[in-house]
């Protein structure tokens, strides 16, 4: 492409999603992305364990895409994206046999599924509640700072509560709503998506926002493998007349005479008439791409003192069956969440904060072909799973990794015997793995950074860059460390597009 009106550094997510925008508005877009072969970030597949077994290499499920209006304004179902869910959405086992599971409100379900009939009694009343007002609370978390629109359109009530709700930890979260251990340790599981404990000031925002969108749109996979949803926004940029240029890895944003025009990269320039947005880091934009001298000196200091969050450890797994799981709602669930208590996650936590490798871990497991059985040959199946680490131990993950593959194992094991005698096949990502396949996963971060309070609405990434702009005029920051975080909703890359487009007097 000739003379682009814009240059996006990075075919992430987000990246994509500002680009369609644009492309969509008329502008001439050009994405550079570093990767030789494919378009995407972490939101890919590949059959990566044994040939027919394919695994989504990072996002895998998909809640906030449904109730994303980045993803909702465009017509990805027309370009290959088809939406599964399971029966059930989450399920909760434990070794004592107790058991919770969240169902979408519309699926057939029995009266104790949530941990007992009082607990399941108590989390459908909440579900119907935000039933009445998911769309307004979505466009209002989601969209940028402020958006008072569809805050008042809650209703100040309903925003007292949820304040209450969001500010809360989710251990005393789950103490006020639920009685049984089993609902109890739903909510601080799904918080630890992020690096957010149980005792953590403010993680019943995370918790909440998985638990009941979970209770709407449930948590859907995309049917072939998260690759189809990425091969769809190529496609729809490409309609527009955009472009996405694969094994392009940007060296430097050229500015002159105080203005972001180009971007340097192989040892060639892409110049930018109207804007450049980086789906980067923020150390990467602010510290590498950019010279010093271009950087104010506050803004240098908020991009090294960003916190990023815990490494991930990942593995996937080709079977020659389904897991046999003793709980029967984990052989339906899309995911199956391991945390024996609130205590025992709450210990998981402190081992990982304190750059332990954690005994228990808990995991998140994903069950793609119980849904989708083009997944794996006939019979067999794929799995995936993932726990929070230290992206750092002592001697080095190469060295630790079989022995913490081993401890996964048989932590699966304990509540589905059979299990291992069941792998065919196994691929194992250290946090090292994850951030030597894609740079912005820094120390294995999947998520674009600390979940944590201080990085949060108008504190993301730094106060002075919550709107998407840097302190150089004509470039953007549009990665998951920029307002409204992690997740596979577009919207980072949604919202710095608008702001792209407001300023230079587009819409």
């Amino acid at each position: 492409m000739s003379d682009p009106d814009v240059i996006v550094i990075g075919a992430g997510p987000n990246g994509l999603v500002a680009a369609v925008r644009l492309a969509r508005q008329g502008l001439k877009v050009l994405v550079l992305e570093s990767h030789p072969t494919r378009a995407g970030g972490a939101v890919v597949s590949e059959q990566s364990t044994l040939p027919g077994f394919v695994h989504d290499v990072g996002a895998a499920f998909f809640p906030l895409a449904r109730v994303s209006p980045a993803f909702r304004d465009l017509p990805l179902e027309q370009h290959g994206v088809t939406w599964l869910n399971a029966a059930v959405e989450s399920c909760h086992p434990a070794l004592d046999g107790s058991c919770a599971s969240i169902l979408r409100l519309d699926a057939p379900h029995d009266a104790n599924y949530f941990g007992s009939e009082d607990d399941t009694a108590n989390f459908e009343r909440i579900a119907r509640l935000h039933a009445e007002f998911e769309q307004s609370l979505f466009r209002a978390l989601l969209g940028p700072l402020p958006s008072w629109k569809p805050l008042l359109e809650i209703g100040l009530t309903r925003l007292l509560k949820l304040g209450v709700w969001f500010a809360s930890s989710t251990r005393r979260l789950s103490s006020c709503w639920f009685g049984s251990a089993a609902a109890q340790r739903v909510l601080p599981a799904l918080s630890l998506h992020g690096d957010l404990g149980p005792d953590d000031f403010a993680g019943g925002a995370m918790a909440y926002t998985l638990a009941l969108s979970a209770s709407s749109v449930g948590f859907p996979i995309v049917e072939g493998g998260s690759q189809r949803l990425t091969d769809a926004l190529v496609k729809l940029l490409e309609l527009s007349g955009g472009q996405v240029r694969l094994g392009t890895r940007a060296e430097r944003v050229v500015v002159r005479r105080g203005r972001a025009l180009a971007v340097r990269a192989n040892g060639e320039e892409f110049p930018a008439r109207v804007g450049i947005l980086a789906d980067t880091a923020p150390g990467a934009l602010f510290l590498d791409l950019l010279s010093r001298s271009v950087v104010p000196s506050r803004v240098l200091a908020g991009a090294r003192g960003y916190r990023h969050a815990w490494g991930t450890f990942k593995v996937d797994w080709a079977l020659s069956s389904a897991v046999p799981w003793r709980e029967p709602r984990a052989r339906q669930s899309a995911t199956v969440h391991l945390g024996e208590s609130v205590d025992d996650l709450a210990r998981f936590t402190t081992d990982v904060r304190a750059g332990k490798v954690p005994s228990q871990p808990y995991l998140v497991i994903g069950q793609q072909s119980l849904i989708d059985p083009s997944r794996a040959p006939l019979g067999a199946h794929t799995l995936y799973a993932y726990t929070h680490v230290p992206s750092q131990v002592e001697g080095g993950w190469a060295a630790a990794r079989d022995r913490f593959v081993e401890q996964v194992e048989r932590r699966i094991e304990a509540l589905a015997p059979g299990f291992r005698a069941s792998i065919l096949g196994r691929k194992v990502h250290a946090p090292d793995d994850l951030q030597q396949m894609n740079a912005n996963l820094v120390g294995g971060d999947l998520g674009g950074g600390s979940n944590h309070w201080t990085q949060q609405l108008f504190l993301r990434p730094f106060f002075s860059a919550f709107r998407y702009r840097t302190p150089i005029p004509g470039l953007y920051l549009c990665s998951s460390s920029t307002h409204p975080g992690g997740g596979t909703h577009g919207m980072c890359g949604h919202n710095a597009a608008g702001r792209l487009l407001r300023d230079a007097g587009i819409v």
